[in-house]
């Protein structure tokens, strides 16, 4: 570039300098980002809040790191688990508003379900110990992994079971019978949602008889191109209320957020060059 006569923006060039940490960094803590750049976490409020309202961040609900947005690229790809929950973020976040239980998104890994996001910190009820950030759910037990694995493609769902068989886990002892796991399947496809189940309490590798959370859940796939993308659940205390009557309740709520999340990653261009 030709030189100019001209004072360089300071408040651009400091925020260029988070932008280009935060790149690096991938996901960050306002603190991680003072210490990296020595700004004031006053000024690192500002410029993130501008950076916000440019679509150029985002802040995760489940953990309070800072992002680059995935919504400035020219292209997206359905394995990008960051690109989803930055859609599914503020679905999430609308939700707990019209239900206060809490929700979480999670997306398939080889043989198990990870938390990427949740509204566990915009929801009324605190009783709930919110899942950490790349928290491991089973896959064959938890309502978001039979969600998967009820709607995902037939080949992607035997690989999966495949693993799980030479895994010698109590958790995951139903892998064992076929029988049961294709009447599980029918039944949650039948429903259009899933359920926990009966013996899983939320530990990712043992049974509700030597931990229980003290949850219920249900959960609805995102599916995108023809596979599940990942799921949304609705978590809530056991003894609060049936499931019956959470889906009486608040069904409508999450297939609303879960068609929300679909319509809006296809309106960013899923899977289409920008």
């Amino acid at each position: 570039m030709r030189e100019y006569r001209v004072k360089p923006v300071a408040a651009l060039a400091r925020g260029l300098q988070v932008l280009g940490v935060l790149r690096e960094m991938r996901a960050a803590s306002l603190h991680d980002l003072h210490l990296a750049t020595g700004i004031p976490k006053p000024t690192l409020t500002r410029i993130l809040y501008t950076a916000y309202q440019q679509g150029l961040v985002w802040q995760r609900m489940v953990d309070g790191a800072f992002l680059p947005s995935h919504t400035q690229q020219r292209r997206v790809e359905l394995d990008d688990g960051a690109w989803l929950a930055e859609i599914a973020s503020p679905v999430l976040e609308e939700l707990s508003r019209r239900v206060q239980w809490p929700s979480v998104f999670s997306v398939p890994r080889l043989d198990y379900m990870e938390t990427l996001e949740t509204n566990s910190s915009r929801t009324y009820f605190d009783g709930l110990p919110p899942r950490p950030h790349g928290f491991r759910v089973n896959m064959l037990g938890s309502a978001s992994g039979r969600a998967y694995l009820a709607f995902c493609p037939e080949q992607e769902r035997e690989a999966v079971l495949a693993r799980l068989r030479h895994k010698a886990l109590p958790a995951h002892r139903l892998v064992v019978d076929d029988a049961a796991v294709e009447r599980m399947l029918a039944e949650t496809r039948r429903r259009g949602y899933s359920v926990r189940a009966p013996d899983f309490g939320g530990d990712h590798d043992r049974p509700r008889s030597e931990v229980d959370d003290g949850r219920e859940s249900i959960a609805m796939p995102v599916r995108l191109d023809g596979r599940v993308a990942g799921c949304i659940n609705l978590t809530w205390l056991r003894p609060a209320m049936p499931v019956r009557t959470a889906v009486e309740r608040h069904l409508g709520d999450l297939r609303t957020a879960v068609a929300t999340v679909e319509e809006r990653a296809r309106a960013a261009g899923f899977g289409a060059a920008g």
